[in-house]
């Protein structure tokens, strides 16, 4: 049954207190559907229902995610927390691990309830990180406000200590720990247990004992190098995330036993020339495609497009250690130096890539395309195929532009050129489909040999590069549809529509610019493209982007489906990447059971409930590779610029807050921070709806998106943090007129005794 507790109101329209207790008492499961069916309400009822339901959302009394309304500042029923202590009575306590502070205050507490006879990975300890099932206490005390069930314990508390060495002239040293939230302070290494480490490196340490009083003792286990070495800065976000990058021996020897697939149960597929088209530097290919028109009279000018992916499932069957690895890793983690790959090198570098003319297991999906772009239908195939070339996105970009070479002047005619005339249809649908449409490039890291950084590029988006974009969006589609239709559970790759707070505060950036945002309109992506459209090359069209991409939800896996707002489709799953993404695997064994093509199927055990644990492990996973690889770039850009303090850079703000400015450099895409009170001579205060700090005397303006000088002052390599001094003017606007008898706000102010600089000439 949905509802807890009844509504005691089931004719006529509820009133507000009745529908905020009907929202709270079904937490993630209320929507209008399910409000509506509770109080009997009639079609008719729907209309005034959604108009109550979006002024409770207006006044902030609640708030709507994943297409259902929650008490505002409230957790989802499966959610990621950290154990972090025990309460009076001794039991554990944890926290979510992510959690909006900013917008809710405080994250809520969880007491986890003791099992008398915890079975494996249920008995968790301080420091953990576990997978909890959630209740809301109905009567909160001081120490907790939920109650959770243990359903998986991801990581333990940490014993070894990643660190920096420093050497003390008496002997011995202390380790200064990279992540200081795993210990908190530093560890005493004595003479006998430094493995002769020099002063400066880095190293891995285990505690050897932990104390009340005093700093805990240490034993020095691995040298890792010099911080200069982009090995080190790597290995540094692998362990600050605790991300698994050491196979079992189980799942390594479940590998090597591996035999290539042969034709058993499958379709010969081996003359169609599929190929692959990747980054240049690209080790594994678990993607091809082909495209030939359609010569069915019912389709003129249709295609027919054929998207084939490797078939790990064959090779990493449910509950074997391959299978438990892949899930702990969640996906695969990309350095600038190395890959984390979720299966080992022998499935995923070699029997699951598609090398050319070798032959490989795949399961491929056939998509019948009609000439307006529109799929009209699809079939889903498990096969035998050979790869007829391996290209790189500029190879095949050269080869659509007429300038082909040895291996792709034979196969242009027969099978790039209709590739790209099936691309240039489907990119017809998009366009009436309307995604979202930001333009934000992304850096690419170059090293040289020896690991340090050589130079910060942007790749050229071509063609090539959208053409496999779009056929991979449409086998993804399918994948949903097939497995929809089939009703058998699967995981969807979803993405909520902004929230109602976040579209209000672009509207009211986007009124101080005089633009405009509809008010009370169904939201789509085509909104927020018109907006992009009116900015295009105007001196706020950078600003505007990244107000836009902050105003997005995140995408996420789960097993209940609320569509992919950002690319306006009703169901996504992702099927494409099953080498490197665990959702993809669990899709590919549902559509195996689903279509019954033999074995690795997904299990009859695996329902909603038990795809939703997963779903919430994967996103965490996805989350923390993100992290950790947004911060090895940082670390190693710090690096890269230690030796350059008091070289001036240009750059743009890409962050305005209280405490100061963000600034993100042109030439690497680093970014560093201004410290409020150093920006200039003036009481600079911070304006959320305008994204900017401004002078409250002069009117000076820095916002969200401005073309700034800097100078950087401090680069510390192990945060990957950099400090500027702010060289530009800013824009002048209007004073800000100071309240009689008002002080400004303490974050505006400048410290007592900070000496003035002398005023800037202002540019003509």
């Amino acid at each position: 049954m949905l509802a807890r507790t009844k509504p005691k109101q089931t004719f006529g329209f509820p009133s507000r207190e009745q529908l905020l207790a009907f929202i709270k008492d079904n937490p993630g499961k209320a929507g209008t559907r399910e409000i509506a069916r509770a109080f009997g309400l009639k079609n008719a009822d729907r209309a005034e229902l959604k108009r109550a339901l979006r002024s409770l959302a207006d006044e902030g009394a609640v708030e709507k995610r994943r297409h259902k309304l929650h008490k505002p500042g409230t957790l989802p029923s499966v959610t990621l927390a950290d154990v972090t202590g025990r309460d009076r009575d001794g039991d554990l306590l944890a926290i979510p691990t992510e959690w909006d502070e900013e917008a809710h205050g405080e994250a809520p507490k969880i007491r986890i309830g003791t099992v008398r006879r915890p079975k494996p990975g249920e008995a968790a300890g301080v420091g953990d990180r576990v997978l909890l099932r959630l209740e809301e206490l109905r009567e909160p005390d001081q120490e907790a406000r939920y109650s959770g069930r243990v359903i998986k314990i991801l990581t333990h508390a940490k014993k070894r200590i990643l660190g920096i060495f420093r050497a003390l002239p008496t002997g011995g040293g202390r380790l200064v720990p990279v992540d200081k939230k795993s210990l908190g302070r530093e560890l005493s290494i004595a003479p006998s247990a430094t493995m002769d480490a020099q002063d400066g490196e880095l190293v891995a340490a285990d505690i050897t004992k932990e104390g009340r009083f005093g700093l805990p003792t240490g034993r020095i286990k691995e040298r890792l190098g010099s911080l200069k070495s982009e090995r080190a800065v790597s290995l540094i976000a692998i362990h600050a995330h605790s991300i698994p990058n050491v196979f079992s021996t189980e799942a390594l020897a479940e590998a090597e036993a591996a035999k290539p697939a042969d034709l058993k149960g499958r379709e010969d597929w081996r003359k169609i020339p599929l190929v692959t088209i990747d980054p240049v530097d690209a080790k594994d290919h678990d993607d091809a495609v082909f495209a030939e028109p359609d010569d069915h009279p019912d389709n003129r000018g249709g295609h027919i497009v054929t998207v084939a992916i490797a078939d790990v499932a064959h090779y990493v069957l449910p509950g074997s250690a391959l299978d438990r690895e892949a899930l702990d890793r969640g996906n695969s983690v990309y350095f600038p130096d190395r890959v984390v790959p979720m299966l080992p090198e022998r499935i995923s570098n070699d029997l699951c890539s598609l090398k050319p003319n070798v032959d490989r297991a795949a399961l491929a999906v056939r998509m019948v395309i009609a000439s307006d772009g529109r799929k009209k239908s699809h079939t889903f195939h498990r096969v035998l195929m050979r790869s007829a070339a391996k290209l790189s996105y500029t190879q095949a970009q050269d080869a659509f532009d007429d300038r082909t070479d040895d291996l792709t002047g034979p196969i242009k005619k027969p099978v790039l050129d209709p590739l790209y005339a099936a691309y240039r249809t489907v990119k017809r649908a998009r366009d009436q489909r309307g995604p979202l449409d930001l333009d934000l490039p992304e850096r690419k890291i170059l090293l040289k040999p020896d690991g340090t950084l050589d130079r910060v590029i942007i790749p050229e988006r071509l063609d090539a590069h959208k053409l496999i974009e779009e056929f991979m969006i449409l086998a993804n589609v399918a994948a949903a549809e097939s497995l929809e239709r089939a009703s058998t559970p699967l995981v969807y790759r979803v993405h909520d529509e902004p929230s109602l707070e976040k579209v209000e505060a672009l509207r009211e950036l986007l009124r101080t610019m005089d633009m405009s945002f509809p008010k009370g309109s169904v939201l789509r992506p085509s909104l927020f493209n018109d907006v992009l459209a009116r900015v295009k090359g105007k001196d706020t069209e950078i600003l505007i982007n990244e107000v836009v991409l902050r105003s997005q939800a995140q995408a996420e896996y789960s097993a209940e489906n609320y569509g992919h707002f950002g690319l306006a489709l009703r169901r996504y799953a992702h099927f494409t990447s099953p080498i490197r993404r665990y959702a993809d695997l669990i899709v590919h064994r549902a559509l195996i059971r689903a279509l019954k093509l033999g074995d690795g199927a997904l299990p009859e055990s695996a329902d909603l409930l038990s795809l939703n644990e997963i779903s919430a492990r994967i996103s965490a996973a996805e989350r923390r590779a993100m992290k950790a690889e947004r911060e090895t770039v940082d670390r190693l850009i710090a690096h890269h610029l230690a030796d350059r303090i008091g070289a001036t850079f240009e750059g743009r703000i890409g962050g305005v807050t209280r405490a100061g400015l963000f600034v993100k450099l042109d030439e690497t895409g680093a970014d560093g921070f201004i410290p409020a009170r150093t920006i200039g001579d003036d009481y600079y205060q911070y304006h959320e709806d305008r994204h900017a700090m401004i002078g409250r005397s002069t009117g000076e303006t820095y916002r969200l998106g401005d073309h700034v000088t800097v100078r950087l002052v401090e680069a510390i390599p192990v945060a990957g943090a950099l400090r500027f001094e702010l060289l530009s003017d800013g824009r002048i606007e209007k004073p800000q007129r100071r309240k009689i008898g008002g002080k400004p706000e303490r974050s505006e102010r400048k410290r007592s005794g900070q000496k003035k600089r002398t005023p800037r000439k202002r540019r003509g």
